[in-house]
């Protein structure tokens, strides 16, 4: 099980992996974007530390609820409200949990993904974040179906991340900034699909070898 600390654990995780990518993320977009992703994400994720050190422990959705509205505030361009969504709609599923076990885990990341979905309108083959978060998604929920641990389910989203993240590479962006470019975004990786596989990567990372139920 999943406590508000060990949510926590990840975000922390999640700002240092952010920081120690800014240059690589910010090059990514510098090819097909506004050349400030990495940037958004660290300022970002380090705001995001900084408010939850003033939060108490307990309500999980109160939590992401937080990280939610923080990242609305302090992120520009796309990612801002789109990964604000994200935690949003994963705060919504886990309202009132004081824990999460595998299940709660994968519903959250479901959610996020519909709430990307639902405020991008981009899909699979976009060129978008979603070209990672959605076979993530897919793979979390096929590897809970099969009665494993937290750790595989995690493992395997990230895995999938990872490889719709390198999709993007021969992809022609078709949303956002990137999709002006037209057949020029081709060769080019997505920076927003590179910090989703980061983000659940860092999950699988800071999560692994808690109990599991």
């Amino acid at each position: 099980m999943l406590s508000s600390d060990d949510l926590v654990a990840w975000i922390t995780r999640l700002q240092q992996v952010y920081a120690q990518n800014k240059t690589y993320l910010t090059e990514l977009d510098a090819a097909i974007g506004d050349a400030d992703h990495g940037t958004n994400m660290d300022r970002g994720f380090s705001a995001v530390t900084a408010e939850l050190a003033s939060k108490a422990s307990g309500d999980i959705g109160a939590l992401l609820r937080a990280v939610a509205m923080t990242l609305i505030r302090t992120v520009g361009g796309a990612a801002g409200p789109l990964y604000g969504t994200f935690f949003l709609r994963a705060a919504a599923v886990c309202e009132g949990k004081q824990d999460l076990c595998p299940a709660d885990v994968v519903a959250f990341f479901d959610a996020g993904l519909a709430g990307v979905v639902d405020r991008g309108k981009a899909q699979v083959n976009d060129k978008t974040m979603v070209d990672a978060l959605n076979p993530a998604v897919a793979a979390m929920k096929a590897v809970l179906g099969s009665g494993a641990g937290l750790a595989a389910i995690l493992d395997a989203g990230a895995s999938a991340a990872e490889s719709g993240m390198r999709a993007t590479i021969a992809i022609q962006a078709r949303k956002g900034r990137a999709s002006y470019l037209g057949e020029r975004s081709i060769g080019h990786q997505d920076p927003g699909a590179t910090s989703t596989f980061l983000l659940i990567r860092a999950a699988a990372d800071a999560w692994r070898g808690k109990a599991e139920e």
